[in-house]
């Protein structure tokens, strides 16, 4: 495994950005390893919703973890306000960093991450290939 440390400043949208360095740096399949920081607006969705949610303030990122690849990722988050309540769910695009979001990336090189409609759940699942990519 390689890895990658990124910030993210403030205004940045941290899935786009984290897409973006996945496709831009053509990575088959990757994965965050730790990230701290804060957001500003949040647009998740939340356990079984099939629409977003968006919340604006002050919020600590408490987790992010997730599978990236230049086929398309998958992230949740879990934040926290002023208040310490905590809420995680589908990180979605929008999410705004308010003062740095700190990353760290795996890249695995002998791996290939594709999402497939798997028929069983009606969602793209993760498909994971080895490096022969067979």
């Amino acid at each position: 495994m390689q890895t990658l440390a990124i910030r993210l400043r403030p205004g940045d949208d941290l899935l786009a950005e984290l897409d973006r360095l996945a496709v831009e740096r053509d990575w088959e399949a990757a994965c965050i390893l730790t990230c701290v920081g804060s957001l500003t607006t949040a647009v998740l969705r939340m356990a079984n919703s099939p629409e977003s949610t968006s919340l604006e303030g002050h919020f600590e990122i408490v987790s992010l973890t997730g599978a990236l690849s230049r086929h398309g990722s998958h992230c949740h988050i879990a934040i926290s306000d002023g208040d310490g309540r905590t809420v995680g769910a589908h990180l979605l695009p929008g999410c705004r960093v308010y003062t740095t979001a700190e990353i760290v990336l795996g890249i695995l090189p002998e791996c290939r991450f594709l999402r497939t409609l798997d028929p069983e759940t009606g969602y793209p699942e993760l498909d994971i290939q080895s490096a022969t990519y067979e």
